[in-house]
């Protein structure tokens, strides 16, 4: 009984561990995501484009908003759907 309560246990561990690094799919892609930019708080700061977040197992939108670049980046590359076999992932944004 023992052995089966372990085993039960590693492998509770396994799935709740790949299913939580699984990306979430959708089966038809959501519309872009429109926003209004307010005007910059400096010349310095930079455009982080509205996206998705993902969080228990669903996509959320996100709005954009200004920041400013740290650690020497210089820009933001946008974040966009990538199309699979399953479905639609988004692929978040980064900076570079």
């Amino acid at each position: 009984m023992k052995k089966y309560y372990s085993v039960f246990i590693v492998l509770s561990f396994l799935t709740a561990m790949f299913s939580a690094c699984s990306p979430a799919v959708v089966s038809v892609r959501p519309a872009a995501v429109v926003s209004v930019r307010p005007i910059a708080p400096s010349p310095r700061h930079v455009w982080v484009s509205a996206g998705y977040v993902r969080g228990r197992g669903r996509y959320r939108q996100r709005n954009g908003y200004w920041a400013l670049p740290r650690g020497g980046y210089q820009g933001y590359v946008d974040g966009y759907w990538r199309a699979g076999r399953r479905g639609y992932v988004w692929v978040p944004g980064y900076w570079r």
